[in-house]
């Protein structure tokens, strides 16, 4: 009989390296966008407002490029990435 023997090191730096990671400025971007959102509300009447998340995206993209220093793309993607998750808690919120 054949007995294989598990490496708990391996298996756990395996488990640490498959962690996702949080894109750069997603944090800070959030809180941004959370702050403009109290002027011009992402999700109103159960709908969400694209148009008002895509200026807040935009807006907060500046920001994330000249603090974590990536390009334009990350930045765009971070924040976006943000400002839908404050729309969906918005909405849910709004719900209930």
């Amino acid at each position: 009989m054949h007995f294989h023997t598990v490496s708990w090191t391996r298996l756990s730096r395996s488990l640490h390296d498959s962690k996702p990671v949080i894109p750069a400025g997603l944090l800070s971007a959030r809180a941004l966008i959370q702050f403009g959102a109290r002027t011009r509300p992402l999700a109103t009447a159960g709908q969400y407002d694209r148009t008002a998340i895509m200026a807040a995206a935009c807006k907060a993209a500046p920001g994330i490029m000249e603090r974590c220093g990536v390009s334009r793309r990350e930045a765009m993607s971070s924040a976006l990435k943000a400002a839908w998750q404050v729309a969906k808690a918005a909405r849910s919120a709004a719900a209930h």
